[in-house]
């Protein structure tokens, strides 16, 4: 009986570790946004909203960030078979209509997953 105290015992304490190093780690990413706060990376994301909002109506090569990829975007639209129209932008979401080989599809995609927006054609 004492032996199962032990290994009880044992189990708590890797869990507060887990714990304890997890609070770290988020105390440690609150800090590094809180500086980033009014640096360029804002400015980067005022200037591609800008961006997106002068291609309103035109065909654009969308790149987006490695975690948020989309399957229809990376495959159709960016490519020869394919393109992305921007339909409509605000601060948070871009629709973008992606016309491909099995046809048209309208697909909202949050600003804060775009890393670059290009003209492709006029």
């Amino acid at each position: 009986m004492e032996y199962i105290g032990i290994v009880f015992g044992i189990f708590g304490l890797f869990a507060y570790l887990q714990v304890c190093s997890l609070k770290h780690r988020v105390e440690s990413l609150e800090e590094q946004l809180t500086k980033t706060k009014g640096t360029p990376l804002y400015e980067d994301r005022r200037a591609l909203l800008q961006a997106a909002k002068s291609y309103i109506g035109k065909q654009v090569e969308l790149d987006l960030k490695e975690d948020h990829e989309d399957v229809d975007v990376v495959m159709y639209g960016n490519t020869k078979h394919g393109s992305n129209t921007i339909l409509d932008v605000d601060e948070d979401w871009m629709l973008v209509q992606i016309e491909g080989p099995k046809g048209t599809k309208n697909k909202l995609i949050r600003m804060e997953s775009i890393q670059r927006i290009s003209l492709i054609r006029d």
